[in-house]
Order: C-alpha cells, then sequence, then structure tokens
C-alpha cells in the first residue's frame, strides 16, 4: 500500500480500511477467499469471448493491457490515485467499427453473464441485516465488487400469530447502487430440517441455470489459469468413460494450507494422496468413485430429477456429500475423474481441528455403515466392484477399530495368561529357540501398528509419482523427524472411537471445526474435554495392563521379548496420551502447565447450573458425555455393559497375586474383594453425607466421624498385618484392583442411569466420577508436567511445529506475553 502512495499507517483505518480486511480474508479460509477464488470463472469467461470475437490487433492490446493488470488483481480492485480512490483507468480498444470503452464490457460482459451465476447460500443473511450485523455488510460489499454474484437465504417474516418463511434471491445492481430481489418463494416452514450443509446446497440448487453445477465448500479457493480449463472439462460430458457418458466430473484439489505447521503438512499430504492417487484408482480401473465434498460438477439436471445432490436427513446423513456419489451410482449413473483442472483447498491446521473433523468423518462412516446405501449397494455390484467400495468407503474404518480391538485383545490374553499361571507352565514346557521364535512372529505381526507406515503411501508412493524417488524419501524422513508417526497413530485412536461407538449406539453429529488460525495455545482442561473419552481413559487402562503383565510374566523377564512383544502397544500409549500436547503451541511452557492446571481444576468444582455450559462445568461436559447412552437401544446397552465387564476382569486376575491370598485359588478370595470394594463406597458415602450435612454449621461432629473412619481403618490395618499374611505392598496392588473396579461401576450406572437417578446413590456416583476425573487428569498431566520442568524440551517443541519464522516469533511473543491474565 505504501508503493501506492499511502504516506503513514493510520491511513489503514481510514481509506484503506476495507482493503486491509480483504487482505486478511484472503490470507485465511473464508467466505471471501472463495468468492474470489469463483469470480475467475468469470473473468476467464470474458476473457474467452473476447478472445473469440477480437482482431489480432484487439488480442495484442489485450495482451498489454492484462500485463498492466497484475497476475493477481481484481478487474474492480481499486487503487490509490493522486490522493484518491479510483477505478484503474481502462485504455479503449477499436473492434472493426465499433469502440468499447473497456477491455471486458461488451458483449463478452453479456456472454459470460449467460453463462455462469455463482450462487452463494447464507441462510441467516436476512436476520443479519435485520439485526445490523457488520457481517451483512461484508456479503453487501462481495456482492459490489462482483457481478455475478448471487445470495439466497431465507427471510422470515413475523406476523401476529405467526411467522413467514420466504426462500430469497438477491444481486447487487450496479445501476440502482443497491441490493434487488431477483426472486421470493413462499416456503411452508422453516427451512432447517435436516443438516446445515446439505440443506445450504438443496436451497441453492433451485436459483442455479445451466446444464451443469459445481459445488462449492466455504474454505476453497480457484487459481485464474485453471479456470480457462472449465470449458475443456465440461467437454467431457460428451464422451463416453466406460459404457456410459459421465453424471459427475470429478476434479482433484490442490490443498494450500501445508506450510503452516507440521500438522498442517501432514493433513495436507494426506488429502493429497486421497485426492490424486485415491481418486484415480476409484475412478479407473475399480469404477466406485463416489463425491467426497470436491469441487465436483455435477449433471444439473441429471441430478435434480434423481433427488438432488445432497441428502440432508440428521445423523444419517452427516456425511452428506458421499450419499451423492451413492445415488448417481445405484440410479446408473456413471462418475469419472480428471486432472488437468484443480481447484484450492484449505485444510484444518490444528490437532482440535483435525480430530473433530475426523470425528465426524468417522461417525459418518458409522452411519453409512447402517444406512440402506450400502446395503443396496452391496447387494447390486458385482463381487469386485463390492469388495473395491467397502474397502475405500466403511471398510477402511472398520479395518482400523478392528487393529485397535486386536491390540486390547492381544494384551487383555497375555495378561491373562500371566496372571493365571498358564503362562508360567507354557514357558516350563517350552526351550529358549521357541520363545525367540514367539518374539519374532509378534514383532512382525504388530509392527505395522507404528503410525510410520501410514505415512507410506502418501509419501514414498504419491511423491515419488510427483517429485521423484529421492524427494519422495527425503519428505519422508522429514515427516518422521516431524512426529508424524505419533499424529498418525493419535488419529487411529479418534477413528476408532468414533466409529465404534456410532455403530454401537448411533448418534453421529456435525462438529463444527471453525478452520481459523491456529497459532493459539488450547488449555489442558480443552484438550482433556476431546480427548479424555477417545484417547486418555483408554491409554491409561493399556498402560496399566501393560504394567501389571510386565510384573506378574515369565516372559517378561526377559527384557528383549517384552521390548519386542509390546513397543507397539507402549507407543500407542505415549501418543494417545502426549500428542495433544506435542502438536499444541507452547504445550511445554512451564508457566501454561500450571496456569492449565489451576484453570482444570476450576473446570472440575465448578458447580453444574442450567445456564452453563460444558466449556464452563465438568457436570454439565459429563452429563453431555452420556447423551448416546440416552438413544441407544436395548442391545447397545447390552453390549455396552458386557463391555464394562472388563474391568471386573481385571480385578478377578490381581486379587489373587495378594499376599493376604496365601496363593489360593478359592472364589471367595473373589467374593471378599466385593466386600472390600463395598466397604469402601459405604465409606465414601458417610463421609460425603456427613461433610454435607455437618460440615457447614457444626464442623465438630464433622471431624469426629472423620477421626473415626482414621482410627477403624488403622486398626483394621494393624490387625490385618499382625494375624494375615498381609503385607504392605498389597495396599497398592489392591488399588490396582479396585481403582478400575470403580470405573467399571461408574460406566455401568451411566448406561443405567434412567433408573437410578432419582435415586440417593445418583449423587455418589457423581462424586466418585468427579474424584475419577480428577485422577486420571493428573495421570495426564504428570508426564507434560515433567516436561515442561525439564529445559530445552518447549524450544524443540516449537522449531517441530511450526517453521523457523514462526518459531523465533512465537519465542518473542512468549517474552512480550507478561504475566497471567486476571479472568476472574
Amino acid at each position: 500500500m505504501k508503493r501506492e502512495g499511502m504516506a503513514a499507517d493510520s491511513e489503514l483505518w481510514a481509506g484503506k480500511f476495507q482493503e486491509l480486511k480483504l487482505w486478511a480474508s484472503y490470507r485465511g479460509q473464508t467466505l471471501a477467499r472463495t468468492v474470489r477464488g469463483m469470480m475467475y470463472y468469470h473473468r476467464a469467461l470474458k476473457m474467452l469471448a473476447f478472445l473469440d470475437t477480437a482482431s489480432e490487433v484487439d488480442i495484442t492490446e489485450g495482451t498489454k493491457q492484462l500485463a498492466s493488470f497484475g497476475s493477481i488483481r481484481h478487474e474492480n480492485d481499486v487503487h490509490h490515485i493522486n490522493g484518491g480512490l479510483q477505478r484503474r483507468p481502462q485504455r479503449r480498444l477499436n473492434r472493426g467499427t465499433s469502440t468499447v470503452s473497456q477491455l471486458f464490457k461488451g458483449q463478452e460482459d453479456g456472454a459470460a453473464l449467460m453463462k455462469y451465476t455463482y450462487v452463494v447460500t447464507c441462510q441467516i443473511y436476512g436476520n443479519q441485516k435485520n439485526a445490523k450485523d457488520q457481517r451483512a455488510d461484508d456479503i453487501l460489499t462481495l456482492m459490489k465488487k462482483n457481478e455475478a454474484l448471487r445470495v439466497a437465504y431465507v427471510d422470515e417474516v413475523h406476523h401476529q400469530g405467526y411467522t413467514q418463511y420466504y426462500s430469497v434471491l438477491v444481486k447487487f445492481d450496479q445501476a440502482l447502487q443497491r441490493e434487488v430481489e431477483i426472486y421470493r418463494i413462499r416456503l411452508p416452514g422453516p427451512l432447517k430440517l435436516g443438516e446445515g450443509k446439505p440443506e445450504n446446497q438443496n436451497h441453492a440448487i433451485i436459483f442455479t441455470r445451466g446444464d451443469a453445477v459445481q459445488t462449492i465448500d466455504m474454505n476453497q479457493d480457484n487459481y485464474f489459469e485453471e479456470a480457462l480449463k472449465m470449458r475443456n472439462l465440461l467437454e467431457q460430458y460428451n464422451y463416453y468413460h466406460g459404457s456410459r457418458k459421465p453424471t459427475l466430473l470429478g476434479v482433484r484439489e490442490h490443498v494450500f494450507t501445508g506450510s503452516v505447521s507440521s500438522l498442517a503438512w501432514f493433513m495436507s499430504a494426506q488429502e493429497t494422496s486421497f485426492v490424486t492417487l485415491g481418486q484415480r484408482v476409484l475412478a479407473d480401473p475399480l469404477k466406485v468413485r463416489m463425491h467426497y465434498g470436491h469441487p465436483d460438477v455435477f449433471d444439473r439436471l441429471w441430478f435434480l430429477t434423481r433427488g438432488g445432490i445432497s441428502k440432508a436427513s440428521r445423523v444419517i446423513n452427516i456425511s452428506e456429500d458421499i450419499f451423492a456419489g451413492f445415488n448417481c451410482t445405484l440410479r446408473g449413473g456413471n462418475v469419472s475423474h480428471h486432472e488437468y483442472i484443480q481447484v484450492g483447498k484449505g485444510r484444518d491446521v490444528g490437532l482440535n481441528q483435525i480430530s473433530m473433523f475426523e470425528a465426524k468423518v468417522a461417525s459418518g462412516n458409522g452411519e453409512q455403515t447402517l444406512s440402506r446405501d450400502i446395503y443396496r449397494l452391496g447387494h447390486r455390484l458385482d463381487f469386485f466392484r463390492m469388495l473395491s467400495v467397502f474397502y475405500t468407503t466403511v471398510g477402511f474404518y472398520f479395518n482400523t477399530m478392528m487393529v485397535v480391538l486386536t491390540v486390547y485383545t492381544f494384551v487383555w490374553g497375555r495378561l491373562y495368561l500371566a496372571l493365571s499361571g498358564l503362562e508360567a507352565g507354557i514357558q516350563g514346557s517350552a526351550n529358549s529357540t521357541n520363545n525367540k521364535a514367539l518374539g519374532t512372529v509378534l514383532n512382525q505381526q504388530f509392527v505395522i501398528q507404528l503410525g510410520l507406515f501410514t505415512a507410506l503411501p502418501m509419501m514414498i508412493i504419491e511423491n515419488s509419482l510427483e517429485q521423484g524417488f529421492l524427494p519422495a524419501i527425503w519428505d519422508f524422513f522429514t515427516m518422521q523427524m516431524n512426529f508424524s508417526s505419533l499424529f498418525y497413530t493419535f488419529s487411529m485412536g479418534t477413528k476408532s472411537h468414533y466409529y465404534g461407538r456410532t455403530i454401537l449406539h448411533g448418534g453421529a453429529k456435525y462438529r463444527a471445526t471453525g478452520r481459523g488460525f491456529v497459532v493459539q495455545h488450547k488449555s489442558f482442561a480443552e484438550n482433556y474435554r476431546l480427548y479424555a473419552r477417545s484417547h486418555f481413559i483408554k491409554a491409561i487402562e493399556l498402560g496399566i495392563i501393560l504394567t501389571v503383565y510386565a510384573v506378574h510374566s515369565v516372559i517378561a523377564k526377559n527384557t528383549l521379548v517384552y521390548i519386542i512383544m509390546n513397543i507397539s502397544s507402549w507407543f500407542l500409549v505415549v501418543s494417545w496420551v502426549m500428542a495433544p500436547f506435542a502438536f499444541n503451541p507452547s504445550g511445554f511452557d512451564w508457566l501454561k502447565t500450571v496456569y492449565d492446571f489451576d484453570d482444570f481444576m476450576n473446570w472440575i468444582w465448578y458447580p453444574g447450573g442450567l445456564f452453563s455450559k460444558a466449556e464452563q462445568s465438568w457436570e454439565v461436559w459429563w452429563y453431555e458425555e452420556q447423551d448416546h447412552l440416552r438413544t441407544t437401544g436395548l442391545w447397545g446397552k447390552i453390549l455396552e455393559i458386557l463391555l464394562d465387564l472388563r474391568y471386573f476382569f481385571f480385578q478377578y486376575g490381581v486379587v489373587y497375586q495378594l499376599k493376604i491370598a496365601d496363593n489360593s485359588r478359592s472364589i471367595a478370595v473373589y467374593l471378599l474383594s466385593w466386600i472390600c470394594v463395598a466397604v469402601i463406597f459405604g465409606v465414601f458415602v458417610l463421609m460425603s453425607y456427613a461433610q454435607d450435612r455437618y460440615a457447614a454449621k457444626q464442623h465438630l461432629y464433622y471431624r469426629v466421624v472423620q477421626t473415626a473412619v482414621i482410627i477403624l481403618a488403622v486398626l483394621l490395618l494393624v490387625i490385618f498385618l499382625r494375624f494375615t499374611p498381609f503385607e504392605i505392598i498389597d495396599l497398592f496392588t489392591s488399588l490396582l484392583a479396585f481403582i478400575p473396579t470403580g470405573w467399571g461401576l461408574i460406566s455401568i450406572a451411566q448406561v443405567i442411569r434412567p433408573f437410578i437417578e432419582s435415586s440417593v446413590v445418583w449423587d455418589s456416583i457423581i462424586s466418585v466420577a468427579r474424584l475419577y476425573e480428577i485422577l486420571l487428569g493428573v495421570m495426564v498431566m504428570a508426564p507434560v508436567a515433567l516436561l515442561s520442568w525439564m529445559p530445552g524440551f518447549q524450544e524443540m517443541q516449537t522449531r517441530v511445529l511450526f517453521n523457523e519464522g514462526f518459531s523465533r516469533g512465537l519465542q518473542i511473543s512468549r517474552i512480550l506475553a507478561g504475566k497471567k491474565t486476571n479472568t476472574s
């Protein structure tokens, strides 16, 4: 801007403010960027129309004029000229007998408007205008700048006693210099009955014209040179691809967010692999390519007469885009894929955003598994195409879930062999050669679980095709140095959890990711809310099992065999616990860790109320995490209870290892352990009752109850030490046995909540669950605090996560940040 005449920075807030907003918007994943990209089609059409009718002299002059525009200038951009804002002057071109005032203001403009219209669906635009919202003014500004832009929204007209709904299409009239309505259609009721995005598409398609429609997400971009080739792409409708002409033209994407951070690079590589290698093979020879939210071009008339381009039913169509492909395939359509044109695409760049996106997609695939579309495809396709559909849609998530379940099944089975003594018998009858063979087999079986090989197809194979073999090898090793294995293993846990839960209980829901600039530190409480159930709980369970197995296993005495057998399982534990902090900006900053723990404890103890949110209160979040159990069926509840019984099985195996059991194998030992559980729970209920009854006004009574409980516990401990084989180590072993049992009881109580919620037991269950959450939070926070306390880890994490320039800026911002802000 200073090169164009701006003298002082203060002018930004006067005449340059609109340009400043657009400059910032064009560098994010915003509507302004998408509109600018789609308007390149309008410019391309005008240029093609000009070239079709222009003389050689006009083409020569036009080329010079285009060069003076600059490669990224919009034709309606304003510029600073002689102290004022004016449009860039246009040269006059001679075309035979006619004189045109501007390069693109002759018949080319009319031809382009006839050929192309861009409809943006913003359902709440009417409400924003009524509320004088700034965002409404921004949308109006976009319409002013782009002549071919239309905005469709839902207008609510309130009358006495009822409300009328209208679907409205508007544009900005350049002659009248105001917004005008083009169509107004009365609706029978509120529009949004299904999911948001497909409702938007179904709402906008009635206002489109022509034979083809391209669906564009709000995080996409476009390029002028690619827009010039759209005419060639549309010619594919005239050619046979296989036995039919295509009804859906697939287009590849260029992911432009790969340079933001290492996470953005991983996601960009994963997405690029899917939209290049994957789509090529799916389209030819497999012939099972669907619609995956890409900027595909639909045969508009074909789809309008066959159910539309989206399915919008709530829950079941959470992944609405792929159902357009299912519908196309089932109704005899043909989907092709073409790579001589591409459209820009922005991807999530923060771990929390990526996880929410993958949770949405995994839940959507769970609903696809239960949908009639997959059922019909499986019955109507031939064997090879049926397998191809399975492994390229729901099969990928099913296999991911099976890998995780295999790890747990293997570890639980080894634990059973160790605790029951069967492993010692097998060890006694086997020689050392067999042990080495066992270790080798297990090593080959489970090494594939490492996230190391998740990156192989996308980095080695795809980059070898695109860039060459040596650059692909270098990128692969660079990825590993940036902890890509940690990320992909963590991502595997996200997919398996949400896919499995949706299969078991249903209830998939849309999760808005935001797609903003992710350079802000996420608090521990926020990470705990997102990953407690999907990763932290399962990782701690796996870690406890592996620890107990290491103590009681005969094979584990051989350290090498134990490492070979369980290295991938331990890697799973580490990645599921540490990934949210390793990829969190300033994740190992000591002061932020201290503040995060304070914030976590405040969140835990904040009382839940009618107007409290999950971000404020643990209790509200805890209830929200049980929503899927309230809507599940009888079989879902039964299976959930059966899965929770594994904690009791763990208790069954551990209590026989107590010294006080004296090597007894009687069932009485297990039954007595349940008496201990009942006593512990009874003492907790007694203490809670005493605290509620006496702690505030009769404090002395409360202290008497506390003293009596402590004296009885010490007396009982002395009696056990004196008259039984009980040892101090049994205290820790008992905790190891009873803590998982308590978690299992809480999990079962959540399933049968409708039957016990009105009883006095429910309040005690909430109190116990809160203590468990504190314990789990401390267990997760402990390694984070240790790494934050040790010097050097924060700088290494920042350098791995971001590029060098941004890392330096982030370190400077930490110095300038000062002390913690008072948020009370």
